[in-house]
């Protein structure tokens, strides 16, 4: 019996891409991995555009892509994670619709998860992306590295091949508030990375947004790292000893200059902004702290969905 492959596809508004990518995907998967039975699996974030309409096509033409329609959009993150965890072949490779990762990588990817690796990691060596971005991104990945308790992959996507354990692990992990990237670090120790260049986009435009980054980092930050509520602890004793400090010197200079010396009201009012920035920072640090806490209790469903095509049909044809 052949071993099967998953291909999923997140999409939001893809109708120029969706139908494209997915035959270049099954003809990759019949020239490179003829070995392999596959399926692909579609899961489509609410497209404003005629993407759902196409992905239907798609879903008569042939039984092996399977769909699922979200009832709204719920996030760059929460989506591709979501259909990860619908997959049922031995691995699971996670895939752009925007042809930004290299059809090549498909096979490649399979090729190093058969040598026994858990996890497969493709990593972005170069990028046509914005070089300004591409800076602050390294930048980011480096610091969060730094503070970070667990190894964060630099310039890992989410794109790589995770074998069938890997996927119950993250199952079984049960988080509402997901976060690829540094589950694969924090739980898939057998892994490798490969290098790929990441390309432009085919067509269509990227929907990712300056607060998707934001909370994107701040998910990470707030989840992999202690440094935000420790700065807020050691920056409170440093401020504290050091108005002490300055207490006693102008205590001091008022005894020996008690007519003379003048407290400064400029100095105060200063001191008193700085502080209340400080405060107003620190206490924006906690708050992304206890919303992440929030969203984890709460145990929202990673997605509500609409519908799904294929699944049954798929299933029949195993039993």
């Amino acid at each position: 019996m052949k071993k099967k492959v998953s291909i999923v596809i997140p999409t939001y508004n893809e109708e120029d891409n969706i139908r494209p990518v997915s035959e270049a995907v099954v003809e990759e998967i019949r020239l490179n991995l003829s070995d392999y039975d596959y399926e692909i699996l579609i899961i489509d974030n609410n497209s404003q555009d005629n993407t759902a309409n196409i992905i239907r096509e798609l879903c008569k033409e042939n039984k092996k892509i399977k769909a699922i329609f979200n009832e709204k959009n719920f996030g760059p993150d929460s989506s591709p994670y979501y259909g990860l965890l619908q997959s049922d072949g031995d691995c699971t490779i996670l895939f752009c619709a925007d042809f930004q990762d290299p059809l090549e990588m498909i096979h490649k990817l399979v090729r190093e998860w058969e040598k026994g690796y858990n996890v497969v990691t493709a990593i972005k060596s170069e990028s046509q992306e914005n070089k300004l971005v591409r800076y602050f991104r390294t930048i980011y990945y480096r610091l969060i590295k730094k503070i970070s308790d667990t190894e964060i992959i630099e310039h890992f996507t989410g794109f790589g091949c995770f074998d069938r354990n890997f996927i119950d692990i993250l199952r079984n992990l049960d988080d509402s508030v997901p976060f690829l990237r540094g589950v694969v670090a924090e739980f898939a120790g057998n892994r490798k990375s490969i290098e790929y260049v990441q390309q432009k986009r085919r067509a269509g435009k990227s929907h990712i947004r300056f607060f998707t980054l934001y909370d994107m980092a701040m998910r990470s930050f707030t989840s992999y790292t202690k440094v935000g509520l420790r700065m807020c602890t050691f920056f409170g004793f440093a401020v504290a000893f050091i108005s002490v400090i300055i207490a006693i010197v102008y205590f001091v200079m008022k005894l020996l200059n008690w007519y003379e010396f003048d407290y400064g009201v400029p100095v105060i009012l200063i001191g008193m902004f700085f502080l209340g920035a400080v405060q107003l920072i620190f206490m924006g640090f906690m708050g992304e702290y206890i919303l992440m806490i929030n969203r984890r209790v709460m145990k929202r469903p990673l997605v509500v969905e609409r519908e799904r095509i294929n699944f049954e049909v798929i299933e029949d044809e195993e039993k």
